[in-house]
């Protein structure tokens, strides 16, 4: 099979290559499937590059064990393990690929799989798990956001951004999203109540108050970010890329989790593993119209270099999918 193959960190050009590559195989508990759509976020870049130098330990310090970059995926099941029982071949389902997306094919866990979104296409589903999942499990669970609540999300436009600002509304809250200037309309167009330019003005130095801060961004600090907080109101860190080149966005995460338990409106970071139920739970509200993906652009298999680096620009409107 055809897969997108790293054996060094380093920048796209220089790292990726396409190549021919045995297929999985396939182990009692998983699915084979044809991957007809894989996505990659920011989260694939740091990966790729190898920075900030903490994540090597666990990835691997001199090369990444992983060899095929990406996670989200959408495609149809060719064969199922023995003890699988839920699907079968022809099956159209979505997911995310711990061994990497940036492929034909992938054998991957039941449990991180299931079975696609009505009225969406497979291109449209390979962008939900990671993304669509972080939204969800930041605003439901993390952040306990309730009906009539008002919400910031910084970084609206974005991968998780976009699928945010679309759940708070599903959940019932009163939102507001935080974008540049080209992104105004989009964003208000996908539910949200108000939408603030930054490059105009600063959420930071406004009147208004919110119960709950979602930060995909970290162009403020946490301390200027609480300040706008109502009295009970918290302050929801999530960003993915910036920082230094030894720790990165871990240093900010490190920084939330030791605030937390003395700053009232400082809440931990959170984990957000993709689980079928969080696919189960996003799929009924994209078949309750309360969910559409954003897709920035689709690159073809051979161009991933050019999809990263367009994800690493850190520019991209919604997701980026590979088709293969």
């Amino acid at each position: 099979m055809r897969a997108i193959v790293q054996d060094k960190y380093g920048l796209p050009a220089d790292v990726l290559v396409l190549q021919e590559v045995d297929k999985p195989e396939i182990k009692d508990d998983e699915v084979h499937v044809r991957v007809h759509t894989a996505a990659v976020h920011p989260g694939d870049w740091l990966l790729m590059t190898g920075r900030p130098y903490v994540f090597r330990l666990a990835l691997g310090m001199r090369k990444p064990r992983k060899r095929i970059p990406g996670f989200d995926f959408a495609g149809t099941v060719e064969a199922v393990g023995g003890d699988v029982g839920e699907f079968q071949p022809g099956d159209e389902v979505f997911g995310e690929a711990p061994t990497g997306s940036c492929a034909e094919y992938v054998s991957v866990a039941a449990d991180r799989i299931a079975a696609k979104p009505s009225g969406l296409t497979l291109a449209q589903a390979a962008v939900v798990p990671v993304s669509g999942v972080t939204a969800l499990r930041g605003l439901r669970d993390a952040g306990k956001l309730r009906p009539g609540q008002h919400v910031l999300i910084n970084g609206a436009s974005g991968g998780v951004g976009t699928f945010a600002v679309q759940i708070a509304k599903a959940l019932g809250a009163e939102v507001t999203g935080v974008c540049g200037t080209g992104n105004v309309e989009m964003v208000r167009s996908i539910g949200a109540d108000h939408v603030i330019d930054y490059s105009r003005e600063s959420f930071t130095e406004g009147g208004a108050r919110y119960d709950l801060i979602l930060d995909n961004v970290a162009n403020h600090s946490m301390a200027e970010c609480r300040r706008v907080l109502t009295e009970g109101g918290g302050l929801l860190s999530n960003n993915g890329t910036s920082g230094g080149r030894w720790f990165g966005p871990l240093g900010r995460m490190a920084a939330a989790a030791l605030l937390s338990p003395f700053v009232r409106k400082q809440k931990a970071p959170f984990y957000a593993p993709v689980r079928k139920q969080d696919l189960i739970d996003l799929t009924e509200l994209i078949e309750a119209g309360k969910i559409t993906p954003v897709i920035d652009s689709t690159y073809p298999l051979e161009e991933t270099a050019a999809a990263m680096s367009h994800v690493g620009a850190g520019h991209a409107r919604g997701k980026v999918t590979i088709g293969m």
